[in-house]
């Protein structure tokens, strides 16, 4: 396909060197400005600011303030800010960005700001840029762990863009399909513009009926792995293998089942930790002045509700003095402590233990928000999945009863780790490095004391997610769940995991007040892993009985 004169070409900046990513961006300035002039003088009698939204231009400039914001290379900021401010001169209106960072949850000052990270952080960054073609929010806030960041990005490109069994359109579609049972408009739309810079059909964006039947067929298994992975049976596995011309091979499906957990957890984390849409994509940026009112529909859509939700006091509108959070600090630290005394003295037989496992995942049903309401699929995400009816439901809800798997008859360890890696070779290490990373991760503190072995609290949250999912370790007290985690923190972990659109500000400023964000988002982590994992112990359970 012959390329338009003047087009954008916008692949250069990739380079891990500096004199081709100058010379991209001299190339891309001309055409910007050639394209600017035109519009300019071609307006001449309609008065200033020419709004910028024709022939592209918008689009372009939106990707120019990002790089002006987000871009790990000094040179590419500034060159990039040039060009907007030439554009300016010309007297057409430039963009600005919509929100205040990364997250909506996390003020900017307190998370890493681009330019200003230290050796290591900036070889994160200029690696994910290289990647990515982009410095993404979701990178930003995960920084804060960077030995985790590491494994999730050399994961996700793995998955994305390495040799696998399937062609990259079909993964980047993957990844829209799996986003959007979250209704997450965050990753939607990046892997829009993915899916269609390989080469992806536009029609197959108009909904999922215009996709492939192929990729029609793995609707079921992404719904039920999204919402009720414990439903999923050999039978399921069956149907994807056995349907003639549309049929997946073995290969082929493992990737798939990874990709729509992959993109069902890091929904989660988008929403728990209140990411806010990349600058150059829709509710990012606005190109109107600012003078006017920050708020419009587009930011509503993708959760962004003004200035006073970034400034609201923690857990909403109820203050909490910093004395009762240090308390609460204390009482936890009081309550690990004497768990461990108990364990050192006795342990509870195995029926007791059943029994306590039975209580607590009887008792996580029942743990909603008060504020939790049915929320409707947008359309505009919601084409990309059939049955949107079709969400969360708990075990024994409406009298059914789904059996407890037992992790010591099929854990990811012994079973899954090697399925996977037999089917999708390297695949299996990646994931097993990044669970492994995430469940150990430790910097031996809370809040603000040092030196705290917090092996027994990262076990209780990831234990409670997997309880959730009907998941039980035999060796594992789940009496320790409800003297660790209180009422506010379970409703978080459980609305992230099972119903991430539905979480709030609130809900995040709610739980462990005195706590450093990088430490509730070191809570997310464990959350998008135990989530991750429980998903594909379902899954690859299913597909080995399959096979056998």
């Amino acid at each position: 396909m012959e390329e338009r004169e003047g087009e954008v070409r916008w692949d250069g900046l990739c380079s891990r060197d500096a004199a081709a990513r100058d010379a991209a961006l001299d190339t891309i300035g001309q055409a910007v400005l050639r394209r600017a002039e035109s519009i300019a003088s071609g307006a001449a009698g309609d008065g200033l600011p020419v709004p910028a939204a024709r022939d592209g231009l918008g689009e372009a400039l939106a990707r120019l303030l990002m790089l002006s914001k987000r871009c790990p290379f000094p040179d590419v900021r500034e060159k990039s800010e040039a060009i907007l401010s030439g554009v300016q001169e010309l007297g057409i209106r430039i963009p600005r960005p919509l929100g205040h960072g990364p997250s909506r949850f996390i003020p900017e000052k307190e998370t890493i700001q681009v330019g200003k990270e230290d050796a290591t952080m900036h070889t994160l960054f200029a690696e994910s840029f290289a990647t990515l073609g982009r410095l993404d929010n979701v990178t930003l806030v995960m920084v804060f762990h960077p030995q985790y960041l590491e494994s999730f990005l050399k994961t996700q490109h793995y998955l994305l863009q390495m040799d696998g069994p399937l062609p990259l359109h079909y993964r980047h579609y993957i990844g829209i399909m799996a986003a959007a049972r979250h209704q997450c408009s965050y990753l939607v739309n990046l892997h829009v513009n993915d899916f269609l810079h390989v080469g992806g059909d536009p029609k197959w964006l108009n909904g999922l009926e215009n996709a492939p039947q192929k990729l029609q067929n793995l609707g079921e298994l992404n719904k039920m792995l999204a919402h009720r992975p414990w439903l999923i049976t050999k039978e399921h596995i069956e149907q994807l293998l056995k349907t003639e011309e549309n049929s997946w091979s073995l290969a082929e499906l493992i990737h798939a089942v990874v990709l729509l957990t992959h993109y069902h957890s890091l929904a989660s984390f988008t929403f728990g930790c209140g990411i806010s849409p990349e600058i150059d994509c829709e509710g990012g940026h606005t190109f109107r002045p600012p003078s006017v009112s920050n708020y419009c529909i587009c930011d509503i859509t993708n959760g962004y509700h003004g200035v006073d939700e970034i400034h609201a006091s923690p857990a909403g509108s109820i203050p909490v003095s910093s004395t009762e959070s240090v308390c609460e600090v204390e009482a936890l630290m009081e309550k690990m402590k004497q768990l461990q005394e108990c364990r050192d003295e006795e342990e509870a037989s195995q029926e007791e233990m059943a029994t306590r496992f039975e209580r607590e995942k009887r008792e996580s049903m029942f743990m909603c928000s008060s504020e939790d309401e049915e929320s409707a699929a947008t359309r505009d995400v919601s084409r990309h999945f059939e049955d949107t009816s079709y969400g969360y439901k708990d075990f024994s809800r409406h009298g059914m009863h789904v059996p407890t798997f037992r992790v010591q008859d099929y854990s990811w360890e012994d079973h899954g780790y090697s399925l996977v890696n037999r089917l999708y070779p390297d695949v299996g290490q990646l994931l097993d490095e990044k669970f492994h990373i995430a469940y150990n991760l430790t910097y031996n503190t809370m809040a603000m004391h040092k030196d705290v072995d917090t092996s027994m609290l990262r076990r209780a949250i990831w234990n409670y997610i997997h309880c959730m999912f009907g998941i039980r370790y035999d060796d594992y007290d789940y009496g320790e769940i409800n003297q660790l985690l209180d009422r506010s923190f379970k409703v978080y972990i459980k609305t992230v995991v099972c119903t991430p659109e539905k979480t709030t500000k609130r809900m995040y400023d709610s739980f462990w007040r005195q706590f450093e964000h990088s430490e509730k988002v070191h809570v997310n982590l464990l959350l998008v892993e135990a989530r991750m994992q429980a998903e594909l112990l379902y899954a690859l359970r299913a597909i080995t009985r399959y096979m056998t």
